[in-house]
Formats: structure tokens, C-alpha cells, sequence
């Protein structure tokens, strides 16, 4: 079964998606599963892992909403506070419905270079494993150290890196990324998503070549029961259409087993996420 671990939904608002800038534009519009059932049946892929895209708890009621009526989205990545002080109660409530499997903060958004580490947000992340749910990790490569401490902290919690941790290709930014992932992913219990690469590269000119040395840094490190693949869509439409994006991953892993392929572009998301 090929299911991809990180798309997208919203009705689109000027001002909730105001991270949607200018030379993003081609993506100001509703993007709904409807939209992306037509690119998967082009594609033969059969299910996602739907991310929460805003900070509130109406995203992830926007979500289970969405995923109740349509059956492509397998598991959701929702929104919570996890620095509340009733973060427990909430994970309780979350609990009820199957198909939320973890939750997101928008790290790469705060200007705490150290938000991963405050004693708020850590008393939320240590209430995530007894109930079983995951978190992502979405950060920036300068948050990258942070995130090393933090994930130290938490063995036997479930994490996923999104997006490689957006290094920035467009730059040519790679050696202290690279050391950096590499400690990250000494530790078993922390994934890694193949997507939103080409995003981090020129939108107009990215090249497979350029990408390739992140994702070989990736693989080496995370190896094939460790990496997800995920086009990030529609996000992803601002540098290349689906079939390029996946396009790009299938033809990197294409030399691997049968079974390595199978892990990446589908496996390793359903066993990370127990979908």
C-alpha cells in the first residue's frame, strides 16, 4: 500500500495563511481532499497522512472533519497546546478518535532558538508517549542543535523530522546541517520525512542533482526503515507539480530492493503513524 506520510488541506484565508507569500501565490486557493484524490489516481497512490497547517485547535477539528468523510486521508497530524497545563486532558480527549496519530508545532516559526527546550513545552512532549501519539518536528537548520537536546530527553518517544529539516538548498547550505542530522539520527527513535525539498531549493531552477547529496545524507543516516516519503502538496506546487516531486524521490531509491522502496514510499509511514 503506498501512503504518503505529510500533505495539506486548508480553505484558504489571507489572513490565517499569511505565511503564504508573494512569490507563493500559485497556492492562495482551497486545497481540498477532493483536489487530491485527482492527483493520486493519476499517480496509483492510495492514502495520506494529513498535517496540520494552523496553530489552533479548530485546524484539527477542520481535520477529523476531513478525514471522516473522506477515506484517502489514513491518520492526522494535528495542532494542541502542548504547553497548556492541561495538556493531559486534552490528550485524553484526542484519544477517542483513531485517526489523529500525533501532533505538530510550528517550531520553525518562533523566534526561541530554544522553544524545544522549555520546561512548559517538555512537561507536553513527556505526555505524548502514554498515549501513544507521535510528533513532528518541524524546524530550521539553526534549530537543528535544540532539537538534538531535545530529542535526547525523550528515548522512547516517537518523533519524525519534517521536511529533512529544511536545509537551505537554494544557498548551497549543507556541511553543518549534515553533521547535525547526523547525530539526530543516531537515535532510533527519531524518523525522517523526504519531502518539502524542493521548496528549500530555487523554485524555478532546482535540479535532482542538487538535492540528491541532502537526500544521500538522509538515507545514510536514517536508513530505509527510518525515511517516510512525502510531497508536502500542495505546498510543493510552488516549485513543481506531484509527479516531479515524487518523480524525484522514486528515481533516487529506484536502485534499492523492492522492499527498501516499499519501506520509503509507503511502509515506514504506516508503521510510524500505526495506521
Amino acid at each position: 500500500m503506498i501512503i504518503y506520510s505529510h500533505q495539506h488541506f486548508w480553505n484558504y484565508e489571507p489572513v490565517k495563511h499569511a505565511w503564504i507569500d508573494d512569490s507563493m501565490s500559485v497556492i492562495r486557493r482551497d486545497f481540498t481532499p477532493s483536489d487530491l484524490k485527482k492527483v493520486y489516481d493519476e499517480n496509483g497512490i492510495e492514502g495520506c497522512v494529513a498535517v496540520q497547517a494552523d496553530q489552533t485547535l479548530a485546524e484539527t477539528e477542520f481535520l477529523l472533519k476531513l478525514a471522516a468523510g473522506n477515506d484517502i486521508i489514513k491518520g492526522i497530524v494535528g495542532w494542541v497546546d502542548l504547553r497548556s497545563e492541561n495538556i493531559d486532558e486534552a490528550l485524553k480527549h484526542y484519544s477517542q478518535f483513531e485517526k489523529i496519530k500525533g501532533f505538530r508545532h510550528v517550531v520553525q516559526g518562533e523566534a526561541d532558538h530554544n522553544f524545544l527546550l522549555r520546561p512548559n513545552f517538555l512537561r507536553g512532549i513527556s505526555a505524548l508517549e502514554k498515549h501513544n501519539f507521535t510528533y513532528d518536528i518541524l524546524i530550521l537548520p539553526h534549530q537543528l542543535g535544540a532539537s538534538l537536546e531535545f530529542v535526547k530527553q525523550f528515548p522512547n518517544q516517537k518523533f519524525v523530522i519534517d521536511h529533512i529539516a529544511k536545509p537551505y538548498i537554494k544557498d548551497g547550505f549543507f556541511d553543518g546541517w549534515e553533521v547535525l542530522i547526523n547525530e539526530i539520527g543516531k537515535h532510533e527513535n527519531v524518523y525522517c520525512k523526504m519531502s518539502g525539498m524542493i521548496t528549500e531549493a530555487d523554485y524555478k531552477t532546482w535540479s535532482p542533482s542538487q538535492i540528491e547529496p541532502y537526500m544521500n545524507a538522509v538515507l545514510k543516516v536514517f536508513g530505509t526503515k527510518r525515511v517516510m516519503y512525502g510531497s508536502d502538496w500542495p505546498v510543493c506546487l510552488v516549485a513543481g507539480n506531484y509527479k516531479q516531486v515524487k518523480d524525484l524521490v522514486a528515481h533516487f531509491i529506484a536502485s534499492l530492493s523492492s522492499t527498501e522502496q516499499a519501506n520509503i514510499m509507503g511502509n515506514n509511514t504506516i508503521k510510524f503513524y500505526n495506521l
